[in-house]
């Protein structure tokens, strides 16, 4: 039986999203800039996936533009966010802990001119906003940090850091990478104070290929794509319908975040608890969210380890999926040792996650710790 713990790398599409997509490609097919009926029907089901998905996301759908994947909500909102605020000054604070959708975007600013700050993260792999205000400056135009951390789940007070940036009366945009937090946990654009927001739909159901860029109302953001008119002529290009049906459609299947989000913290306690007493030498990694658990087994490979898991079925992943096997950055910046990043272990829930998948889980590393062999 497979016991797929992945999710946090991508989701299996839920059939509501796969069934809306379908519906999208051989149904609902047309353009939605044509005039036709075929347009118009394509056009009223992209203003109402629009609407659906900023609900859930808690702005005005006016507010919010599709884009690709996540990946390219961060380099739209990284880079010409800061090309924006250039004339202002050209200093960016972000952190060491960051997704490469937003550490190269900040290398290729950094090959402009820009100078960036790049912020430690606590104990608990989080930023804090006395971090933020200790590193902030006259010339600050921009703060780009992670709502919570891919890798570890750690959670960063984007609120406090927006308070913190109105209280000092600083100039800076403030962007958060909230692909990992986006019905994960509550949280509401209107309340987290971010003037940009970058989210993904392969993380919560929906198919591969759709994200989406929250831009505060009133904020001028040059368009990343240029050619037509669409998306307000803020990206061009023709909308991708199914996958943005599918999007809304997972939004919409997903029910209540906050229950979802109990479920899962759940599951995930019931993991840390059970592979604690089994594995004395497990070494839990901080993290606050309730569908990310980063463990280590210092001694045993991660690779070995999940080769093992694998045989049984079971699948979890070593640190991002975009890394590609590399070594984890982010645990090296929160100062791990050798042994414990390269037995690292990163294990995604979903709301789809069972009470047997954490069994599952806990009884494969029981096992791979007692039969294979220390590096």
């Amino acid at each position: 039986m497979e016991h797929y713990l992945d999710n946090s790398a991508t989701t299996k599409v839920c059939p509501e999203a796969a069934q809306a997509a379908y519906k999208a490609m051989c149904e609902i097919y047309g353009n939605p800039s044509s005039t036709h009926t075929l347009g118009r029907q394509a056009k009223k089901l992209l203003d109402t996936s629009r609407a659906t998905v900023a609900k859930t996301l808690g702005c005005s759908p006016a507010e919010l533009v599709f884009t690709s994947c996540g990946s390219e909500s961060d380099n739209w909102a990284v880079i010409n966010g800061a090309e924006a605020m250039k004339r202002k000054g050209k200093h960016i604070i972000s952190s060491v802990t960051e997704h490469d959708a937003v550490r190269k975007s900040l290398d290729e600013l950094e090959k402009r001119g820009f100078e960036i700050t790049r912020l430690v993260p606590d104990d608990g792999g989080a930023v804090s906003p006395e971090a933020v205000k200790n590193a902030l400056r006259p010339d600050t135009i921009l703060v780009s940090l992670m709502l919570v951390n891919n890798e570890t789940g750690a959670i960063t007070d984007i609120n406090g850091i927006s308070k913190l940036l109105k209280k000092e009366k600083s100039q800076a945009l403030l962007h958060t990478d909230a692909v990992q937090a986006f019905m994960k946990i509550p949280f509401s654009a209107k309340t987290l104070g971010a003037d940009m927001i970058s989210v993904s739909g392969h993380k919560v159901h929906a198919p591969k290929g759709i994200g989406a860029l929250y831009i505060k109302s009133g904020l001028k953001l040059k368009p990343f794509i240029v050619g037509g008119a669409q998306e307000d002529g803020r990206r061009a290009g023709t909308e991708a319908m199914p996958q943005i049906a599918a999007f809304a459609a997972a939004c919409e299947a997903a029910g209540d975040i906050k229950e979802n989000a109990e479920r899962m913290e759940n599951l995930r306690s019931l993991a840390v608890d059970t592979l604690s007493a089994r594995i004395p030498e497990l070494v839990l990694i901080p993290g606050g969210a309730p569908h990310i658990l980063s463990i280590s087994l210092p001694g045993w490979r991660s690779e070995v380890l999940m080769n093992y898991m694998e045989t049984k079925e079971i699948y979890v992943s070593k640190s991002s999926a975009c890394k590609k096997g590399g070594r984890s950055h982010v645990l090296e910046a929160m100062g791990y040792n050798s042994k414990i990043i390269d037995g690292a272990i990163r294990i995604g829930l979903s709301r789809f996650t069972t009470k047997e998948d954490i069994e599952a889980l806990c009884q494969a590393l029981k096992e791979a710790h007692d039969t294979l062999a220390h590096c």
